[in-house]
């Protein structure tokens, strides 16, 4: 199982989150959307380029 990191901060009325281990970003309009949203683009970058 590999733990990857989430940081989530706000820009006005948007959370914005980053995973740094691999580079992918989403944003939501509410901290559970965004989340969801980078899960989702995390696994889909994942899925194309697999960790080491």
């Amino acid at each position: 199982m590999t733990v990857l990191t989430a940081v989530l901060h706000k820009e006005e009325d948007m959370y914005v989150a980053e995973c740094p281990e691999t580079g992918t970003a989403s944003q939501g309009k509410t901290l559970e959307e965004t989340v969801k949203n980078l899960k989702e683009a995390t696994e889909l970058y994942l899925e194309e380029f697999p960790l080491e």
